[in-house]
């Protein structure tokens, strides 16, 4: 992953934008709420169809922004199928540096450890970043449907939901919504380019509000030694 967004420091400001709950307002439902039930077998194929292929290392430039202050600086993700994931991010000339790797929806390790409250709790949203969508939980209700160069998705546990709209074609995309008790927790729209590979990314919190940019410089396919996924060494 209720956190006052107060930007102390670089490490602080990359964290208090993903640190989200609540919100002030509330764009349209992604899914229409007379969607009908989707099948599993749908849904594992449009989930299969934003999953990288082979390991991938993107670079990005990173700037966040609140009704306070403004940060920013640049960071790498190694992605690695099927759901591994380590981001490191930094404000200039290293500041403020830290990494963590991420396994599904759960962080294996958050370096440093003060960092891991400010995390989101739900990690749904990080993924769609950079552009790949989760599975639902074992349980949830799915609804969706496709249509021409759109399609859109719901999991609902309960008041609990996550949405996907996913675009294809010449305005290829991802947009992500995590609602928590009904109440949208934040917004993730992903650009995609003709491979795949994330452009750009933008997450919305409404609650501070607070805005998270992305803009990423390369995504190039890599071979990860097993030391990447390791705590760093101080």
């Amino acid at each position: 992953m209720p956190q006052s967004l107060r930007v102390a420091s670089t490490v602080t400001a990359i964290y208090l934008a993903l640190a989200i709950v609540g919100c002030r307002s509330e764009p349209g439902r992604l899914v229409p709420v007379e969607s009908a039930r989707a099948a599993p077998a749908q849904v594992t194929s449009w989930v299969g169809a934003t999953q990288p292929s082979v390991s991938r290392l993107h670079r990005f430039k990173w700037l966040f922004r609140d009704e306070r202050s403004s940060a920013g600086g640049r960071g790498s993700a190694r992605v690695a199928p099927p759901d591994s994931l380590r981001f490191d991010v930094a404000g200039p000339f290293g500041s403020g540096a830290a990494a963590a790797v991420v396994v599904g929806a759960q962080a294996v390790w958050v370096d440093p450890p003060n960092a891991v409250r400010r995390l989101i709790p739900n990690y749904t949203l990080l993924w769609a970043l950079l552009g790949v969508a989760r599975p639902p939980t074992a349980g949830a209700t799915l609804r969706g449907f496709s249509k021409g160069d759109r399609t859109v998705w719901q999991y609902a546990a309960g008041t609990d939901t996550i949405e996907y709209s996913r675009s294809t074609g010449q305005s290829a995309g991802l947009t992500t919504e995590v609602r928590a008790a009904g109440k949208l927790i934040g917004r993730a729209e992903t650009t995609l380019g003709s491979d795949g590979a994330p452009l750009k990314s933008r997450l919305t919190v409404p609650s501070a509000p607070a805005r998270l940019d992305i803009t990423f410089l390369s995504t190039a396919p890599k071979t990860f030694a097993p030391e990447t996924w390791l705590p760093r060494r101080h």
